[in-house]
Parts: structure tokens; sequence; C-alpha cells
């Protein structure tokens, strides 16, 4: 028998409201009727003292944060040392290597916040079952994998993206969708990788597509020269509703990660997405490569997507398959039941409410 017939639950996203993340937590939780706290990025001690105001106006048995961004993490620790309140935390990525890349004082501070916000938790839900290991060994009480899922339609189907685009039917298409956000230290953004493996050769029946937007995007036109618009193409940002159809348009996805403290750790939300299309996946020798591989990978090696072995390698593969080759390696339908989203529901569901019960078995009775 439960502790608490009817929790007050509260959540909300540190990315911001309206974000993806706050609606991957609300689905998450949905079955327990949460109540999504507003949350404005930017302005953080101002915004964090809101959120601080909002939680507690609810009175909430217990309190979920997707992402862990420092502004909404403070409020949460100090929820939980003013006040007693539960928390838990949800998240696709390890805090200190991501601050590390921007400065190494930096990120030792955000270990230690990565360390104490695990620890007074009541519980972790990672992305991949390595976050859910570093939030243990980190000292989280309970923890648990939550891989999020595609929520993708074909839209108008791949033929017809393919028409429009003037890529030819015998054409092999290799693609990438997402944010083309460049990094000045890496000189690298999404894409960036395939652009840079197929201006090393020629043939003929090859095309990528890059799709999506950013301060990245021109400097890969410029990086395509000549071939961009003909075998090298930048449709830029395209509707939500219609990146199913451009998926359908590939046949091979990019999913490029960096074998280090921040890629190694993490699923995108592109896995899914690309199981959900019946892409096969090309990517570099990431835990993930291993532990999902049911012949639909490719593992290139490298340390990064912007290492000159793994460039040679994506190279060698462009010129190489065949086909064939693509057929037999396209994920079923099955492979891509990890990502369901009505399981990770009823998943996240239990967990919470064991969490809870724990909770409230551990907090003295008055």
């Amino acid at each position: 028998m439960r502790t608490i017939e009817k929790p007050r639950i509260v959540c909300f996203a540190t990315q911001g409201s309206g974000s993806r993340d706050e609606d991957r937590i609300r689905q998450l939780l949905d079955p327990l009727d949460p109540h999504v706290v507003d949350f404005r990025r930017g302005q953080r001690i101002r915004n964090a003292l809101a959120l601080l105001l909002g939680i507690r106006a609810r009175d909430p048995d217990i309190v979920v944060m997707e992402g862990t961004g420092i502004s909404g993490g403070m409020v949460l620790l100090l929820l939980r040392i003013l006040f007693g309140t539960p928390y838990i935390v949800s998240s696709g990525d390890a805090v200190a290597p991501f601050i590390r890349i921007r400065s190494r004082a930096a990120g030792i501070v955000g270990g230690v916040y990565e360390r104490a916000l695990y620890r007074l938790s009541g519980g972790f839900i990672g992305w991949s079952p390595y976050l859910v290991g570093r939030a243990l060994t980190f000292g989280a009480p309970r923890s648990m994998t939550a891989p999020n899922w595609s929520e993708l339609s074909a839209g108008e189907g791949g033929h017809a993206i393919r028409r429009r685009l003037g890529i030819p039917e015998e054409a092999l298409v290799f693609g990438i969708v997402g944010s083309l956000n460049w990094s000045t230290r890496y000189r690298y953004c999404y894409g960036c990788e395939l652009v840079r493996a197929a201006m090393t050769f020629e043939r003929d029946d090859l095309r990528i597509l890059i799709v999506g937007d950013g301060d990245g995007r021109e400097r890969l036109i410029e990086m395509a020269g000549t071939h961009a618009g003909r075998s090298i193409l930048f449709p830029g940002p395209v509707p939500r509703a219609q990146v199913g159809a451009y998926l359908d348009a590939m046949d091979v996805a990019s999913l490029p990660q960096s074998v280090d403290g921040v890629g190694a750790f993490r699923y995108t939300t592109k896995i899914s997405e690309y199981l959900a299309a019946s892409l096969p996946i090309v990517t570099g020798e990431l835990p993930l490569a291993y532990d999902l591989d049911d012949g639909y990978l490719w593992r290139l090696p490298g340390d990064a997507p912007w290492d000159e072995q793994y460039l040679s390698a994506l190279a060698h593969l462009m010129t190489t398959v065949t086909r064939e080759e693509l057929a037999s390696r396209r994920p079923s339908a099955a492979h891509a039941e990890l990502f369901d989203a009505e399981r990770q529901r009823h998943q996240v569901s239990a967990f919470v409410l064991d969490v809870l019960d724990r909770e409230c078995y551990r907090r003295p009775k008055v």
C-alpha cells in the first residue's frame, strides 16, 4: 500500500518552459498528473527565486527536474536542505565534463555541484545506462534509465523530399538532422564530418544531406565550395513535422559524438529518431555503438568526429558501401522497442512512486 495515495508532483526543465526537455519530463510523468512549474532561462538569480517560490507554493511531495542547470539544481538543493523536500534529477549529460570544455576551473566547481546534486537526491533518471552508473557512483540512492523516444512522422515521405532537392533515385544519401552550432575550439559542428569526408573523393551516386540551421551552416556551405547545392545539400531549418520525411530521404544517418567524458556517456534523441526511420547509423567507438549494435551500426575509429582517423574511415565507407549492404543493415521495428514512449512512462512512474515511498519511510513522523 502506497504511503501517499495521490502524490503532489512538481516538475520543470532547466532548458526552460516550452522546451523539448520540458515536454519530455511532462510526458514521462503524465500518468502521475504532475504540475509543471514555469521556468525561464536567463536572469538566473531572479528566475531561481521565482522557481523556489513557485515550488514552495505548491507544497509538493516530490520535485522532478529535467536537466542539470545550476540555477535549477541550486533551488533543489536549497529545498532539500531547508525544508527536506525530496527531488529526482533526470539528465542526458555528464555535468562536469561538459562544463570543463569551457573552463578547467569551472569544471572542478561543476564536479562538486554534480556530486552534491546526486548525493542529496532521492533518485536519478538517466538518458543512458552510463549516466545512471555515474550518478550511482556519485551517491544517488536509486537510479534508472529512460532513453527518450521519437515522435516523428513520415510527413510527405522521402521520395517527395528527394524530388524536391533534385536527388536521383539511385543516389546513396548520407545525412544528419540537428542544430548546426559552430565550436570555435574544435572547428566543428554537426555535419562537418560528412562534408570533410565527402570532399576527399568523387562518387557520382553519393549525396550529403545536412538539415538544420545555426551559425555553423554558412561555414559548412563555404567548406563545401562548388559542391554546395549539388552533391552536398543544405535545405536549412525544416518544420518539426517534416523532419521524419527528411530522414526518410536518407540511406545512412550520422551520429557524431566524441569518445570522452562528454560524448561517451550520452544517448541522444537522434538514436530514437534514426531507428524510427529504419536508418543504419555511422558513429564512433562509443559504448552505445557496442551495446546497441544488432547489425545496423558502423563503428569508426578515432577519438572524435573531427579526428583525421575518423574522417578517413568515414570517407572509405562512403566510397565502398553498396545498396546491398545498406539493405542488410536497416534496423527493424524491434530495435526501436528500447525507445518506446509508453514503456518509459510506465517505468518512470513506478520509479517516482518507489522513491517517494522510500522518502516518506525515511522522514521522521511528527
